[in-house]
């Protein structure tokens, strides 16, 4: 939720390590994956932004992580001569549109000119964060947003004839149809028969992908590759069919599922004009890394200066 809009709008954003931003005074999602995180125009303004949001909060959030504010600006300049960016194969396959691709291959190469290495790498379950994903959001979901009741705060239906009614009158008014989706499949899949084959088996499966990316740090520093499988859609293209939304989140769901910080940098114009964005994954504590390597890209090239469509 801040890479993809990021990326689709031509902007900056960046997803700090889990627990490394307070979620406090956040409407839950899912509590597992939920982070805040700046968009703004550069890599240089979401460091500011991020080293003002970055702290310990535990009085106020129990998934903060006691590890100090940190100042990201401070090596946004460094050289990045012999950083090495790991190229995964599963983010350059089938389904990437050929604009997305050569945005990011332009942007690539842009890293070569400034003296970084392409490594090839692999992260063998992207394909499964999907599937682990949509078991573990919704089931967190249906729990987080059950508190939206009518009773204490939040929407409330203007007539009920009793409490019940007014629970499924509230509920059914005040969601929408995919957020009445996410609840259903969240309480199916957390429901007595069914945990142990999908909700379990789900987070067995996102420590594995965890594993996969650790594996991966001991080859390179950084990664890189596509934010989206293709530019924005225009609104109401998916139309009734939930699932190419889903499909959508593919390369950015794996570093989510993981707790890893990363960041959409504007790479370029696609199709119609509209935005390119380079994803940038790092290791855990790696923002500023990130923020370094987003900053002389931005040095080097000035899309993230310029408007969507030519406009």
């Amino acid at each position: 939720s801040i890479r993809q809009p990021a990326s689709f709008c031509g902007i900056t954003g960046i997803k700090p390590t889990y627990g490394r931003a307070s979620r406090y005074g956040m409407i839950a999602f899912a509590s597992s994956l939920d982070q805040a995180g700046p968009m703004a125009r550069s890599a240089e303004d979401c460091a500011l932004l991020l080293s003002a949001m970055c702290g310990p909060d535990p009085d106020r959030d129990s998934t903060s992580l006691d590890v100090p504010a940190e100042n990201f600006s401070a090596k946004l300049n460094d050289s990045i001569d012999g950083l090495r960016i790991g190229i995964p194969a599963e983010f350059f396959g089938e389904g990437l549109a050929p604009d997305v691709r050569a945005a990011v291959d332009g942007a690539l190469k842009e890293y070569e000119k400034l003296g970084a290495k392409l490594v090839p790498i692999s992260l063998p379950r992207t394909e499964l964060s999907i599937p682990v994903y949509y078991i573990i959001a919704p089931a967190e979901a249906s729990s987080n947003l059950s508190r939206f009741d009518g009773v204490k705060f939040g929407h409330r239906a203007k007539d009920y004839t009793d409490l019940v009614d007014m629970y499924k009158k509230t509920r059914a008014e005040g969601f929408g149809d995919e957020v009445k989706r996410r609840i259903m499949i969240g309480a199916y899949v957390l429901s007595h028969g069914y945990y142990d084959a999908y909700y379990l088996q789900a987070q067995k499966i996102r420590r594995m992908i965890a594993d996969d990316f650790q594996n991966a740090f001991k080859d390179c520093d950084l990664i890189a590759g596509p934010v989206a499988p293709s530019v924005a859609w225009k609104l109401g293209d998916h139309g009734n069919d939930p699932l190419a939304d889903y499909l959508a989140d593919i390369f950015t769901l794996p570093g989510s599922l993981a707790g890893l910080p990363g960041m959409s940098v504007p790479a370029g114009f696609g199709e119609g004009g509209m935005p390119v964005g380079l994803q940038l994954l790092g290791n855990y504590f790696q923002e500023a890394r990130l923020l370094n390597a987003a900053h002389r890209l931005q040095q080097a090239t000035d899309f993230h200066l310029r408007q969507p469509g030519g406009l």
